[in-house]
């Protein structure tokens, strides 16, 4: 009889290694459950954990069982309903289920239900989105170092010892210092196979000749099977790494034609791009700029909570953005991206202005610029100035929101990743 025993501790976190194996194995179901759970909540309920439900019947796994073939010896234990003969009534239904009364035909399951946690949550939720056209590249004052393999080294500590190595070389070793003996033992016997068809077995030249054999025989057994020469260790050297690093420019019109709820629904967007940026990459700057008809650099605070408002001219942010580009990201070391939010209703002349400074003046210098005009009506003259833009650069794209239920269909299509 065989018996799998296992050994390992149960800490507080004992299913953390499952846990992981268990989502790789049934991401899809797991995504399908998020994006049904996301469908019920509000953009800024979107970091709170869920409850995930999935059918039983995608949960079978193998399982160790016992062979059917044999004699088996079964003791139950005893109960204080039943006695030797009674007759146990048949279940309600007359089937085989195993759930809770789910099915009046007695074949249901009950759904497996397990809770994600906020971070295992927002990890599904962002899985598949992805910055386009991100670009390795380095900071002077970020520096980043990976551990690389770099062949072997004579020295080092016991826990990199490479033993296939060490004994290879070992062998190799070996061989090199017993060959001459070898040679020499091979040409003996020769010459004993040539002496003995002239001369006795004990004769003293014989005998010399098998002594001979011995000695180098001894010598061979002498050479040490492993010395410290042998060891080799794996080598290991740290080079520097280039460093994902962005800077995202968020850009929004607060002007008065923006009404509160067209406010909010740009907020929403801006808050759910800024938990993406966030949770997905580590040396992300954000640049936020709010604009009426002046436009200013703001805070994280002041652009989410801000009541500032006014009248509207697109091109004092655009210019500001411009401008920042050029003051603190020209040197090529930055990934730069813009998203930009508004009602699309602008100060009629100056909708061409911004179509050059975007066109000329940002495009460039920029992996990739979002628009989104947040209206119910008919497209406005900034989005028309826009089209422009879109057709002549392939790093441009825009979207309308009509709704708060657009807002995550929209950003997904903004920020899907994009097959190599």
């Amino acid at each position: 009889m065989f018996r799998i025993i296992d050994r390992r501790f149960d800490s507080k976190n004992k299913s953390a290694v499952n846990r992981q194996r268990f989502f790789r194995r049934f991401k899809g179901q797991i995504r399908k459950a998020v994006s049904d759970a996301i469908s019920g909540r509000s953009i800024t309920d979107i970091d709170n954990g869920e409850s995930i439900s999935i059918p039983s019947k995608d949960l079978s796994e193998p399982q160790f069982g016992h062979a059917r073939e044999g004699e088996w010896e079964t003791i139950y234990s005893g109960n204080d309903q039943y006695a030797a003969g009674d007759e146990v009534p048949r279940p309600m239904g007359g089937g085989q289920g195993r759930g809770k009364g789910a099915s009046n035909e007695g074949e249901s399951e009950d759904d497996f239900v397990f809770q994600l946690s906020r971070e295992e949550f927002l990890n599904i939720f962002f899985d598949d989105l992805a910055l386009p056209n991100l670009v390795k590249t380095q900071l002077a004052r970020l520096v980043e170092n990976k551990s690389v393999r770099a062949g072997f080294t004579s020295e080092g500590v016991p826990a990199n010892i490479n033993v296939v190595r060490s004994l290879r070389g070992a062998l190799g070793r070996r061989l090199a210092l017993g060959g001459p003996y070898r040679e020499e033992i091979r040409q003996l016997q020769e010459e004993i196979e040539e002496l003995r068809k002239t001369l006795p077995e004990d004769d003293p030249q014989i005998k010399a000749h098998w002594e001979r054999i011995e000695r180098l025989r001894s010598k061979i057994d002498n050479i040490p099977w492993i010395d410290s020469f042998d060891l080799r260790y794996n080598n290991r050297v740290r080079i520097p790494v280039p460093s994902t690093s962005a800077v995202m420019f968020c850009v929004m019109d607060v002007s008065g034609s923006m009404d509160e709820e067209k406010k909010q629904i740009g907020k929403r967007f801006f808050m759910l791009l800024y938990l993406f940026l966030k949770r997905t990459y580590e040396h992300i700057e954000l640049v936020f700029i709010r604009h009426h008809t002046v436009a200013q650099e703001v805070d994280e605070n002041e652009f989410f909570h801000s009541r500032e408002s006014g009248g509207t001219v697109v091109s004092s942010a655009l210019e500001l953005m411009r401008d920042i580009i050029k003051e603190r990201y020209a040197n090529g070391m930055w990934n730069i991206y813009g998203a930009q939010a508004s009602d699309g209703d602008n100060w009629e002349n100056d909708s061409p202005l911004c179509r050059q400074i975007l066109a000329e003046d940002i495009m460039p210098f920029v992996q990739y610029f979002a628009y989104i005009e947040i209206t119910t009506g008919e497209a406005q003259n900034l989005w028309r100035e826009y089209i422009g833009v879109k057709e002549s650069c392939k790093n441009f794209a825009m979207q309308r929101i009509e709704g708060i239920a657009d807002i995550y269909p929209v950003f997904r299509e903004l920020f899907k990743k994009k097959l190599a």
